[in-house]
């Protein structure tokens, strides 16, 4: 987010076929809640095109990379290091001290597929949980994220976009931006606005 160092999710981890949908929407909710990039394993080539697809029309900046060595990346970052996993100290006790760090230092944030390494929990400055409890990747990352920004992400401006989401109490409508949301006409009849 503008204002603060880099902060950068790793998806660590991922199988093909089983795991398409979970990545891409590590992705999703990385770039949607306020990091400035994703890291997605070499193997998840669909999950970075579906979510490089959403930010060309939806808007950025957001950046998706994909890497085979992401114990490197982890062991290497020059910052701080989040591992977010259901074993670690509360969210609500970590967020603050990592969210003072963001003022001089990025922070990568790993989230974990398949089983992650003991090394990659030795290497984090920070093992966090969001309850200690089994949950999904994708949910542990928006409430971290969330917790991190303190709801700033919830307002973000999106100026490069190309169509944007009009707020509704019922129905989907999706207009492009070079139109008012009062005189546009809605992208796909309503309900047919699906963006994945």
């Amino acid at each position: 987010m503008q204002g603060t160092q880099e902060v950068v999710v790793l998806r660590y981890g991922h199988r093909p076929g089983r795991d398409d949908r979970m990545t891409t929407h590590v992705g999703l909710t990385a770039r949607a809640l306020g990091a400035d990039r994703v890291i997605l394993p070499d193997n998840a080539t669909q999950s970075a095109e579906t979510v490089a697809d959403i930010t060309d029309r939806f808007g950025g900046p957001f950046t998706i990379e994909q890497d085979d060595s992401q114990k490197a990346t982890v062991r290497d970052w020059d910052g701080v290091v989040v591992h977010l996993t259901m074993y670690g100290l509360p969210v609500e006790e970590t967020a603050p001290e990592i969210r003072t760090s963001l003022d001089s230092e990025p922070v990568l944030i790993v989230v974990g597929g398949e089983k992650v390494p003991f090394e990659i929990y030795e290497a984090a400055d920070y093992n966090v949980g969001v309850t200690n409890q089994p949950h999904s990747e994708v949910a542990g990352l928006a409430v971290f994220l969330d917790r991190l920004f303190e709801g700033r992400e919830l307002d973000a401006e999106w100026p490069d976009a190309d169509r944007a989401v009009v707020p509704k109490a019922t129905g989907k409508k999706v207009v492009a931006t070079d139109e008012t949301p009062a005189d546009a006409d809605t992208v796909g009849a309503d309900g047919d606005a699906d963006t994945s």
